[in-house]
């Protein structure tokens, strides 16, 4: 059977009702991490491996922190040979963030709702409807293909909602190792992402010296210093969307300020100059920016206010870097969803780009793997209340991806 002829048929086989059961019963496991309570997304993963043993696989719990276990599964079809056939990911996350609170909802944010072809619930977009998208995929390859010349590895992580140690473990236990290309089954509406923004996330604390409101020349105001910075950031933010323009897919780059107190810690007073004031920075950063450079016109601002101020320091952390990802247009895993959009749904591709870092983005920088991100769900309804996705993109998702896999791994 020709490969293109293969793919359709893989494409048709999609089970509508176990894509729709699947998606559904997983936005009914609440997965927000909660260390103060003990919740984790331990109950997501055992399912999703549950699933995986239904469907014949053997998947692999491996635990990255308590209660916090990564899953891993693979799957080959009869013909597939080590070292010689390729071995396509799927990646997904079980943690979803915070519902908020519950009654602002329009239903509830785990009840797994379906109403007028949308399944509503927290992490119906993001992602639970991916994963289930990429499963139904697998099913219907295990029975259209079974002696496909390739290998699915599915990794389902834990924690990309917060410091990605989910990925970042899955690569340091080598299971990135032998991949050939991963789809990021992230809400993207169904189009084809190669680009992802970067990001770095920086605090900042401001040390002067506390006084009395009334006399604040006896001390020294950090106030007065994270203001001076913030211009000083507004200014090189504009520089750089100057220089660089608007990203056909990924939009402006950006210097966000998230968090500002003072006093950094303890209970503010309206007659006390504070000693401390802290600030956090969520920098977005698009091709043509380098993270190093940004992080040194931190620093060289830090310094000119420190020696404009007699006895306030300054101390930047860059505690966390996810750089801007790009994958080759030419490359073999781009080709194979390309085509899928016709074999698959009659369509031409649809082009877009992650305003956010995803799992994909360690993936990329990390294991050298190219990636593609591409999943049902509005890009902007993520984190929002009444979170939905519509069920015929889920549909759809799930028969790109099966096509897609037969035309990468059979090519």
């Amino acid at each position: 059977m020709k490969i293109d002829n293969l793919a359709k048929k893989v494409a048709e086989a999609i089970d509508e009702e176990f894509l729709i059961n699947l998606a559904q019963e997983f936005v009914q496991i609440r997965s927000v991490v909660e260390p103060e309570h003990g919740n984790t997304e331990l109950e997501a993963a055992n399912f999703i491996a549950q699933v995986f043993k239904d469907l014949g696989l053997e998947p692999v719990i491996q635990e990255v922190a308590k209660n916090r276990p990564n899953i891993i599964a693979d799957w080959q079809g009869s013909n597939y040979k080590p070292n010689k056939h390729k071995t396509l990911m799927f990646e997904g996350h079980t943690d979803v963030v915070t519902e908020g609170n519950p009654k602002t909802w329009e239903y509830p944010p785990f009840a797994g709702k379906i109403v007028d072809g949308k399944l509503y619930g927290r992490g119906s977009a993001d992602m639970k409807s991916g994963i289930a998208a990429a499963i139904a995929a697998l099913k219907a390859i295990q029975e259209v293909a079974p002696d496909l010349a390739g290998r699915i590895r599915f990794g389902i992580v834990v924690d990309e909602e917060s410091m990605m140690i989910g990925i970042k473990d899955y690569i340091k236990q080598g299971w990135a190792d032998d991949i050939d290309a991963a789809i990021i089954a992230e809400p993207e509406e169904n189009e084809l992402c190669l680009f992802q923004k970067g990001a770095m996330r920086v605090n900042l604390n401001f040390t002067g010296v506390m006084s009395h409101g009334a006399m604040p020349y006896a001390g020294v105001n950090p106030i007065n210093a994270v203001s001076s910075f913030l211009e000083n950031l507004k200014d090189y933010q504009q520089s750089e969307q100057t220089r660089l323009g608007e990203h056909k897919y990924l939009g402006l780059p950006w210097i966000t300020p998230t968090i500002i107190k003072a006093p950094a810690e303890g209970e503010a007073q309206h007659n006390v100059m504070p000693a401390k004031a802290f600030l956090a920075l969520d920098i977005r950063t698009v091709p043509g920016q380098d993270h190093k450079t940004i992080f040194a016109k931190l620093e060289q601002y830090a310094k000119e206010i420190e020696a404009n101020t007699k006895n306030l320091s300054i101390d930047l952390d860059l505690f966390e870097e996810r750089p801007w990802t790009q994958t080759n247009e030419n490359d073999p895993i781009v080709i194979a969803l390309e085509d899928a959009y016709d074999i698959a749904l009659q369509q031409n591709p649809k082009y877009g780009g992650v305003p956010g870092a995803t799992d994909g983005t360690f993936l990329s920088a990390w294991a050298n793997i190219p990636i593609v991100t591409i999943g049902p769900g509005d890009r902007e309804i993520p984190h929002q209340k009444n979170e939905f996705v519509e069920i015929s993109e889920m549909i759809n998702s799930a028969k790109l991806y099966a096509a897609a896999a037969i035309k990468f791994l059979a090519s």
